[in-house]
């Protein structure tokens, strides 16, 4: 089986890698997120991209999600007591070096796509990794407190504000400008089911869905979409505070129809939300909790089902 996956975060990494126990002799290729990068003290960050590197080659820090296992933070504190903004985003040891390779790559002329290959060759991540873009773009946020009106950068609202002063709008800076990285449209064209993880439907999913041509292509495919909320409620992270940005209510029922049924043709929830209904779109009820790699397996096994149904 061909798989495409459109990926994010901490609940997509996690679901990627039930998803690669489901179906173990799978093609997998996960297309990731780059609106959350960023550039800090120099250096190229790409959260997203980094966070499936590392979750599925087995570096990840399992309890809190992103980042290395067993990390310091010594050039963290360093720097701060060189007083270095910002301080609020905190890059561990192990990570900088990964940050350090893919900004000398990027400043010697690769793209970023070429990167990342060249980093997944240490990690074996067991998927084909591609960014969505080469060309940049960051997602910023207008937001509208003590300082006025301003935008900022989309890392700056969720990690120092924690999405605690509400967003106004939510735009990728560069949408317009971008093309899909070389093998993206490709990949899809060749899937056999492009699968929607329990990604952020905004800041994820959807700039993915933003580059020209990825919707489209996306949409001429066997879609199943895996809802990241449940009763009324992301299972981690501030998902909430993106939707009603965008107006959408956080509910499993209005993300699908965000999503929309040229989109979606499967669309897989939790057991409470039973009750979602879409015309034209085949919803199905399973437990979503990735309490344990069992569960998660379980799930993403439970999507390449409703998959094969459309098959």
């Amino acid at each position: 089986m061909r798989i495409v996956s459109l990926a994010g975060g901490i609940g997509g990494a996690r679901f990627l890698r039930g998803l690669r126990a489901a179906e173990p002799d799978a093609q997998i290729t996960v297309i990731g997120n780059t609106g959350d990068d960023i550039t800090l003290f120099g250096l190229r960050v790409c959260p997203d991209l980094d966070t499936v590197m590392y979750t599925l080659g087995g570096g990840i820090d399992e309890e809190q999600g992103w980042g290395r296992a067993k990390e310091s933070h010594v050039v963290k504190e360093e720097l701060a007591a060189y007083g270095v903004q910002p301080q609020w985003f905190g890059l561990g040891d192990r990570d900088f070096a990964t940050h350090i390779v893919r900004t000398q790559m990027l400043n010697a002329g690769y793209p970023l796509s070429q990167v990342t290959e060249a980093l997944c060759a240490r990690w074996q991540p067991g998927v084909r990794l591609i960014p969505m873009s080469d060309d940049r773009t960051e997602t910023h946020v207008v937001i509208d407190d003590e300082h006025g009106r301003r935008a900022i950068h989309f890392q700056e609202w969720w990690v120092r504000l924690r999405a605690s002063v509400p967003a106004e709008e939510i735009a990728l800076v560069g949408a317009d400008d971008a093309r899909p990285a070389p093998g993206v449209l490709e990949a899809i064209g060749e899937a056999d089911v492009v699968i929607l993880p329990p990604s952020n439907p905004v800041v994820s999913i959807g700039t993915i869905l933003q580059i020209r041509g990825i919707r489209e292509a996306v949409a001429a495919k066997t879609v199943v979409g895996v809802s990241p909320i449940i009763g009324g409620a992301p299972v981690r992270g501030m998902a909430d505070a993106c939707l009603t940005a965008i107006g959408v209510e956080t509910s499993a029922q209005a993300v699908l129809a965000h999503y929309g049924a040229d989109l979606i043709d499967g669309w897989l929830v939790a057991e409470e939300d039973a009750d979602v209904r879409l015309d034209g779109v085949r919803v199905v009820a399973r437990p979503l909790l990735m309490s344990d790699p069992e569960a998660t397996t379980a799930m993403a096994r439970a999507a390449l089902d409703l998959a094969r149904e459309f098959a």
